[in-house]
């Protein structure tokens, strides 16, 4: 048997003192410690690991001045999962969660009355990434995870989260600003239309300007809408793209 210290005590291998000492350490470097069985004993163990990407704790700082509140939750042991946490300044960890778990966690932070993004890449965050208000996934995931996200980040970049967060909501304050022109511009312009001056200034709007001002109206508004091609990420983005280049001697 091959799998995590859970899986043994579950088929009744007996772990020694020694292979968990060994465990915690490979935890609390952030490793996840993989044992191996065979016929009911224990033969050895591997530590494997997946090294962060070099901008991980600035992304999660950004998104705090964002104030967004990232959450981990994730299957990997508690140790290993706490150790990534403190690493990357995140405060609230869910380990060894299943797939399903992992969707109950998301519905549960939604009846609190929180909105949740879910960000993942596997087959077993595709639960999640459903259940989530808006799924992202990440390009390089498994199609399962792809098909089941709202968002798809195609260059796999952390920053990649940012960007889609901070464009939605210049999009919607796009919307608002668009209702709230529209409301003002129909509020002036219909009472004149309907000649609300005529008895005080004999001024009659003709029915071709009228026309005519209200596609102004339309047309103002898409024009407003159409200037999001302009958009540019947050620059604090273009830091971390300088500091994750690497530059290896030969």
């Amino acid at each position: 048997m091959v799998g995590n210290k859970k899986l043994m005590c579950d088929h009744g291998v007996s772990i020694p003192d020694d292979a968990q000492e060994l465990l915690a350490e490979a935890e609390e470097m952030a490793q996840t410690g993989i044992i191996v069985s065979i016929n009911g004993e224990l033969v050895g163990f591997v530590a494997v690991s997946d090294p962060l990407k070099p901008i991980a704790g600035e992304a999660i700082s950004i998104l705090k001045s964002m104030n967004i509140v990232s959450i981990m939750v994730t299957g990997d042991n508690w140790g290993t999962a706490n150790s990534i946490a403190r690493e990357v300044g995140i405060d609230s960890v869910f380990a060894e969660a299943k797939p399903e778990q992992k969707a109950e966690k998301v519905k549960e932070l939604q009846a609190m009355g929180h909105v949740v993004a879910m960000v993942g890449d596997g087959i077993n965050d595709s639960p999640a990434l459903v259940a989530a208000d808006v799924g992202m996934a990440i390009g390089a995931g498994t199609d399962i995870a792809i098909e089941a996200a709202d968002i798809v980040l195609m260059k796999s970049n952390l920053e990649d989260v940012i960007t889609a967060i901070d464009l939605s909501r210049k999009t919607f304050s796009r919307i608002r600003l668009n209702y709230v022109w529209a409301l003002g511009y129909n509020l002036m312009g219909i009472p004149i239309a309907a000649g609300v001056l005529f008895p005080y200034t004999r001024f009659r709007l003709p029915p071709w300007i009228a026309g005519a001002a209200m596609a102004a109206s339309s047309v103002s508004v898409v024009c407003c809408s159409l200037l999001l091609k302009n958009y540019k990420r947050p620059k604090k983005l273009d830091n971390l793209e300088i500091r994750e280049i690497q530059v290896e001697r030969v």
